[in-house]
């Protein structure tokens, strides 16, 4: 058996709410796609990934991935001795116009004949850019606790729940302060933390759907659409309108 190469890139299209199974690669992966939504899910939690970003996901690391709208993934595979850099957790990154050009550009084109050159400049730029690349903190931990995971959860289904700390203490028959302790201990933030992060990367999946800036506020819990993007423009940098579509 040969050498396998240092990258492989592919194209795959998907049709909304379709679901690739939990599974694993040899090689790192850059999950990508030019359109559409994917939420993606390791034992760890959950990822959400918007337009205009990719996902690291580390070699060996089982997920799963479920699309929201139709979805034209664009995937790298890359032997971690290429890369010249360690992906040891998952992470989504900005995706800059350049990187994209670069995706699209190795897709279906590596390996040609007398190419040789030119597949050496490419991956060259493509990993130098990819290791420069803004993360974006769209991630959602899930506790291993059983009655922790299963509060968690129920807000996932509903984030538009205004349950306190002390009404998720009395539903788990503990203390708001040992409540408290097992948040930071399992999710390694506090309860308010965890509930931001959590509708905010719910929100994201929303709002690349198609989902007015009105309706996600309401869904998620904010009195008003100035609260919801003060909010939103504070955690990520950008006004809710950047992931919008239309």
């Amino acid at each position: 058996m040969g050498e396998r190469p240092a990258l492989l890139a592919c194209a795959d299209d998907y049709a909304s709410g379709e679901i690739i199974a939990a599974h694993c690669h040899a090689q790192i992966q850059l999950i990508h796609a030019t359109v559409g939504v994917m939420r993606v899910t390791t034992v760890q939690g959950s990822w959400v990934v918007p337009p205009g970003h990719a996902l690291w996901v580390p070699a060996a690391m089982e997920h799963g991935i479920r699309m929201t709208g139709d979805v034209q993934m664009r995937t790298l595979f890359i032997e971690p001795s290429a890369l010249g850099f360690e992906v040891p957790s998952c992470q989504v990154v900005r995706v800059s116009a350049l990187v994209r050009e670069l995706i699209l550009a190795a897709i279906g084109s590596l390996g040609a004949a007398q190419c040789e050159a030119r597949d050496r400049h490419l991956l060259g730029l493509l990993f130098a850019e990819l290791q420069m690349a803004p993360p974006l903190s769209t991630y959602v931990p899930l506790p291993g606790h059983p009655r922790l995971k299963a509060l968690c959860e129920s807000f996932v289904a509903d984030p538009s729940q205004e349950s306190t700390l002390q009404d998720w203490a009395d539903q788990s028959n503990m203390s708001s302060r040992t409540l408290a302790r097992l948040f930071l201990r399992e999710l390694g933030m506090t309860f308010g933390e965890w509930r931001t992060r959590t509708r905010l990367v719910l929100c994201l999946q929303r709002l690349a759907s198609g989902v007015s800036i009105l309706e996600v506020a309401l869904e998620h819990g904010y009195q008003s659409p100035s609260a919801f993007s003060a909010m939103f423009k504070r955690e990520l940098g950008y006004a809710p309108s950047h992931y919008a579509v239309g």
